[in-house]
């Protein structure tokens, strides 16, 4: 069991860290694109006037706005219950799908769309147990037993639906989908309604095996939908951290599954993993240099501010390559004049220490938030910052 005191510290890390405002892999939205189009394919089969938002990077998907609003999710953040829960899987959840399908459908052809085909009913209920109740469940049935190593566990988590769409002729159609099955490494469950907690582990292989059953069933359900008969549709599964843990998922796999196709023939292997720098102890991250660069900027930012409460960072890796980093430093500052200067001094060390070459942000809170961000995009050389005033 965890002791108190490190229940604490994680509690307030966590708190500090899911403070950061700008996820690394998001699709980024620029100015409003000037061009108004006819969609031919928008989830509830009417048309509208559709604009883009346009792209800030040639790396980022432009999204969809119709009729003046920009075309949310039906079915986003749709879970199954767990205690407490770890605030890093959903932003990783969406942040990796959006890397997996730019393997896929390239963000200088496609455009974004939040799903529009599941509905948070049709989700809750795949998420479910299967039952006479609900035949839908994608989860297994109870087997009646409450013994950690015995029952029945919940194996997914979450399902969420993206759609890509293609413009022709100043129209827009549907032409991919992307839909992430979350996989529990935990399962977290009660004996008695107010009870303790209580906890199933799931192998990776375990998770994994039974995701990747589960894929052909939600591909044959997806099929049966008239706009998704004969479109790409892609399957990623991931793997949740656990509620303790300081990083959200990863991916494990992922299927391109061609128009029509009704079966998933094969998986693409992933190698994305997460790490916590600093690194505990006895553990140690795929690359040293980065490892190193940040301990050296750590210590530098250390000594020259003493009163901090702490700096870590979120790193995510695909095998050995760092695909980016979020950096966060706690504070006990009482003036804004501390402020300034401490992120005028970031910009330098940061720029200094850090890696080159991948997007990173840095958030810097104290108990009364936010307050100051800097950022560098992939491939950019200095950091932008941001000082939020109090008035």
């Amino acid at each position: 069991m965890m002791t108190f005191r490190r229940k604490q510290v994680v509690k307030r890390l966590r708190t500090f860290i899911a403070l950061a405002a700008v996820p690394l892999f998001l699709a980024a939205c620029g100015n409003l694109g000037s061009s108004s189009m006819s969609s031919s394919s928008g989830g509830s089969g009417k048309s509208g006037s559709t604009q883009l938002t346009g792209q800030t990077t040639d790396g980022d998907y432009e999204g969809v706005i119709k009729s003046g609003h920009y075309q949310t999710s039906k079915s986003r953040g749709v879970t199954n219950s767990q205690d407490s829960g770890n605030t890093y899987n959903l932003k990783s959840f969406e942040n990796g799908m959006l890397g997996v399908s730019k393997k896929v459908f390239s963000t200088k052809k496609y455009v974004f769309q939040e799903g529009q085909y599941l509905s948070a009913s049709t989700v809750q209920n795949w998420l479910d147990r299967k039952s006479k109740s609900n035949p839908d469940g994608l989860n297994p049935a109870s087997n009646g037993s409450t013994s950690p190593n015995k029952r029945n566990p919940i194996y997914i988590q979450a399902l969420e639906e993206q759609d890509y769409m293609t413009q022709k002729d100043n129209k827009l159609s549907l032409s991919g989908v992307t839909v992430g099955i979350a996989v529990n490494s935990v399962d977290y469950y009660k004996k008695t309604q107010y009870g303790a907690t209580f906890e199933t582990k799931i192998s990776k292989a375990a998770g994994e095996a039974y995701a990747k059953k589960a894929a052909n069933t939600v591909l044959q359900r997806l099929r049966k939908k008239s706009a998704l008969k004969n479109v790409p549709i892609v399957i990623a599964v991931y793997r949740q951290a656990s509620n303790d843990s300081l990083v959200g998922g990863t991916f494990m796999a992922y299927s391109n599954n061609k128009a029509g196709a009704t079966s998933v023939k094969s998986w693409t292997p992933l190698g994305e993993k997460n790490y916590v720098f600093p690194v505990e102890s006895g553990s140690s991250s795929p690359n040293s240099n980065d490892e190193s660069s940040f301990t050296n900027f750590k210590t530098q930012v250390e000594n020259f501010f003493p009163n901090l409460s702490g700096v870590t960072a979120q790193a995510r890796y695909d095998g050995k390559n760092l695909q980016g980093m979020h950096v966060n430093i706690t504070v006990q500052f009482y003036s804004q004049t501390e402020i300034i200067s401490f992120t005028q001094y970031l910009q330098t060390a940061a720029q200094k220490y850090l890696p080159s070459g991948v997007p990173i942000d840095i958030t810097v809170s104290s108990t009364d938030g936010t307050q100051s961000f800097l950022a560098r995009a992939s491939g950019a050389k200095k950091f932008t910052s941001h000082i939020f005033n109090s008035y």
